[in-house]
């Protein structure tokens, strides 16, 4: 997730929102869940990040409802779209 290994010693308080919207993420995917809800995991993150998460969620293959109004990310990683 494009963290370097001296970040792991800092406190939180002092990453960017992209940084603490990663660490959220990595948290969520460790936890074993039947379904996992995301409201729009990709802000603030940067696009190499969101290519790693792409391609992570379609190894993994979670169940998951999330909003995100990236169309190619959805198009990418959703099997229905229902739009409100």
């Amino acid at each position: 997730m494009d963290f370097e290994r001296t970040q792991f010693d800092q406190n939180m308080d002092t990453y960017s929102q992209g940084q603490k919207k990663k660490v959220l993420i990595a948290k969520s995917l460790c936890e074993h869940s039947h379904l996992y809800i995301w409201d729009e995991p990709l802000n603030y993150i940067d696009i190499y990040s969101r290519l790693q998460i792409k391609q992570l969620l379609r190894q993994f293959k979670p169940t998951m409802l999330f909003v995100e109004h990236d169309a190619a990310f959805q198009e990418a990683i959703a099997q229905e779209i229902i739009k409100l």
